[in-house]
């Protein structure tokens, strides 16, 4: 059976693939420091449970202790190599809740059953910030079964994109972030057109916006909140025609009928 991905809100994602479940980023909270969920109700329990769970850098909004406690004993957690030094509470909750922890760079593969996740670059600063130390890779996933499912986590448009990633059926790209301004290192919704245009996917949905913005700047540039799901998908549609982008709402789901 095709691929199925539901979308929970930020980068939080449940792949299903070959009965296996893979859950990406979780987040699971209504707030985060300075940060409220604005927009979707907090995902159900069961959006915490998974076969693996993958991480794809250090910053809080992605690797979030709290959250990844809702974890049942036995999941597998892939961090980037070097997290359990960079957030010692990592090792710790790891080794409390029974989570099997492992840790990857670009290149690396990791066995889910039926799956082989591939870890592929991402340029963006995986640092635990504010001030963690450049120890720890930021990354994508490729989830391969009976599809191939590309995660991107955070990332900026790169040449070598596409050779990184290789073939995939479904893409799921970051199209905007938590605030008004997006720095270095980030797709919004021109440049993740441009990367489904390289990829050349049979399917896209966009992730990693509204969701999460910052207390007391609901005023402040909305269009950046609410608008990058439409607007990739519009520019997506100019720049790769075959590419069927799927807008999810929070807690929606795309299933076989994608690959029709």
């Amino acid at each position: 059976m095709p691929v199925e991905v539901t979308w929970w809100g930020h980068a939080t994602c449940t792949i299903e693939d070959a009965g296996v479940r893979v859950l990406t980023d979780p987040l699971f909270v209504r707030r985060l420091a300075h940060l409220r969920r604005r927009r979707g109700e907090l995902p159900p329990p069961q959006a915490a449970v998974a076969d693996a769970v993958l991480v794809s850098h250090l910053h809080s909004d992605h690797l979030h202790l709290a959250s990844l406690a809702k974890l049942a004993a036995g999941t597998r957690l892939v961090v980037p190599r070097g997290a359990t030094r960079s957030v010692p509470g990592l090792g710790r909750l790891a080794r409390t809740a029974g989570l099997h922890l492992t840790e990857v760079a670009p290149g690396d593969e990791v066995r889910v059953r039926e799956l082989l996740v591939r870890a592929v670059p991402a340029r963006h600063d995986g640092r635990r910030l504010p001030l963690g130390p450049h120890r720890s890779p930021a990354l994508g996933f490729v989830v391969s079964g009976e599809s191939h499912t590309y995660f991107a986590g955070d990332t900026g448009l790169f040449d070598e994109m596409a050779d990184e990633v290789g073939p995939v059926d479904m893409a799921l790209l970051p199209v905007g972030g938590w605030g008004p301004y997006l720095g270095h290192g980030h797709l919004d919704a021109g440049r993740a057109a441009q990367a489904v245009a390289r990829l050349a996917p049979r399917a896209a949905v966009p992730v990693h916006y509204g969701t999460y913005w910052p207390i007391g700047m609901d005023g402040i540039r909305p269009h950046e909140f609410y608008a990058p799901g439409d607007e990739f998908a519009r520019k997506a549609a100019q720049l790769a025609p075959k590419v069927t982008v799927h807008r999810l709402g929070h807690c929606e789901r795309v299933g076989p009928e994608w690959t029709r």
